[in-house]
């Protein structure tokens, strides 16, 4: 149940999308913004005045920080990013744990209409026809289809989506939460001067709570598409915004747990303990979370600004990961004391070499997709392996590198190890429904009297 409007992109321009988003660390697409929503028309027929003004002022907040801040949210600058972004980043996600639990109310209500409960001290082999009906009419959880909820895309060429399902809203608010941490995980990785040094540079703690950070976010975006997803029809899910599609929230996903491995390889390649065969793993787990993003996401139909660059975004990270992974996996074959494993190693380097020109192409291409971006200064993996990769392969292959053509070395190259992937999203269960849901009075819609539900 529940319908669908799209309105396309030529109606009206509600969709603000900035010339320039700064420095780019954590690519976010862009964050899907709330319009309003007249709840008291929708529901004032089967909800009490409360609980209605209560689903309206949470929502409301939401609408206002959305659309003021949302559209800011991701243009860095660095010298702001603290002060202002990342209280705006803890406002809005605070707005919306406030409200899931009592928006939940809208699609858990007819469940707890099932359980043993009081009905106007009624039983149910007492009760009268009308209150029957009126239980029976909740039961069925209608009110999950009585709200039209209208967002504003971003990657989908359609500029606004309205269903009149209450889990279309649940399904967006958990993927601007995950979007806002990715954001703020964004912020902490710009690379910023310290007292002590000159280079820029991301501190150890900023490291370590970006990866918790990232975690949390898959564990949104896992939510949805496990538990949220399939509450949506098939119609609907048909016609759900590319921004909201399984694929998407995938790739979002996998796309958090890459970047939180990265992280991991750069902290590894700091660490004096770390062995080469600990950095080969990491990477090579980097390389399958990213090859398995563009997987989900290679087919969309990701044809505006934002979709285009979003894909571009995990192609080069693929390659990159793709560079690191064969330099490492270079580095191990070298240890061997035969010419086969000596071979193998330089074959692997010059993958590792062909790779890392390949990611620098596909860096500049991201960037140049309107908005438009910038690398922040070079840090952590990239940094170290920006200097070490052309140094090192040019080291082992002294002669006849010219007679080598990338195809060549690509079919030369030694196949990467198959690691299991370590990393996992953090669990996320969606909220018990706020407590008021139990006490509040819903309406019989066609007489207008009420009946207090005890769960």
């Amino acid at each position: 149940m529940g319908c669908f409007v799209s309105t396309p992109k030529d109606s009206g321009g509600n969709r603000r999308r900035p010339g320039s988003i700064g420095e780019v660390s954590v690519y976010v697409p862009g964050l899907r913004i709330p319009k309003p929503v007249d709840f008291a028309q929708s529901l004032g027929d089967y909800l009490s005045k409360n609980i209605v003004e209560r689903l309206s002022a949470l929502r409301t907040r939401i609408v206002v920080m959305a659309g003021q801040e949302g559209p800011t949210i991701t243009r860095t600058k660095r010298k702001s990013a603290t002060q202002h972004g990342g209280s705006t980043l803890a406002d809005l996600q605070q707005a919306l744990e406030d409200y899931l639990p009592v928006l939940l109310g809208l699609v858990e209500n007819g469940k707890a209409c099932f359980r043993p409960f009081i009905f106007d001290g009624c039983s149910l082999h007492n009760m009268s026809t009308s209150r029957l009906i009126a239980y029976l009419y909740c039961a069925g959880s209608h009110l999950q289809y009585k709200v039209q909820f209208d967002w504003v895309n971003q990657e989908d060429d359609t500029e606004e989506t309205t269903m009149s399902n209450a889990w279309y809203e649940v399904l967006s608010v958990l993927h601007l939460m995950a979007m806002l941490l990715l954001s703020q995980a964004n912020l902490l990785l710009l690379p910023r001067t310290s007292t002590d040094s000159h280079q820029p540079k991301v501190s150890e703690e900023s490291r370590r709570a970006s990866v918790d950070i990232f975690l949390k976010a898959a564990g949104y975006l896992d939510c949805a598409v496990r538990h949220v997803l399939p509450q949506l029809p098939g119609e609907l899910r048909r016609n759900l915004p590319v921004d909201l599609t399984e694929g998407v929230l995938r790739a979002l996903c996998l796309q958090a747990l890459g970047q939180g491995v990265d992280i991991q390889l750069g902290m590894a390649i700091d660490s004096t303990k770390a062995t080469l065969a600990v950095k080969r793993r990491l990477a090579c787990e980097m390389v399958k979370y990213w090859q398995q993003a563009q997987d989900n996401i290679m087919n969309l139909p990701l044809a505006n600004g934002w979709g285009e660059k979003h894909r571009l975004f995990v192609k080069w990270k693929y390659i990159e990961a793709k560079a690191a992974a064969y330099y490492y996996h270079g580095l191990i074959l070298d240890e061997g004391n035969t010419e086969k494993s000596h071979g193998m190693a330089v074959a692997s380097l010059q993958a590792a070499d062909e790779y890392f020109k390949e990611s620098k192409k596909l860096c500049e291409a991201f960037n140049a997709v309107p908005p438009l971006s910038r690398n922040p200064p070079l840090w952590g993996t990239m940094k170290y392996l920006y200097e070490k990769i052309p140094k090192d392969t040019s080291s082992k292959v002294r002669i006849n590198r010219d007679l080598y053509s990338y195809e060549r070395i690509m079919e030369t190259a030694p196949t990467l190890p198959d690691f299991a992937l370590a990393l996992k999203p953090d669990e996320y269960q969606l909220p018990q429904m706020d407590p008021s849901w139990r006490t509040e009075n819903v309406k019989d819609g066609q007489s207008g009297t009420t009946n207090h539900i005890n769960g």
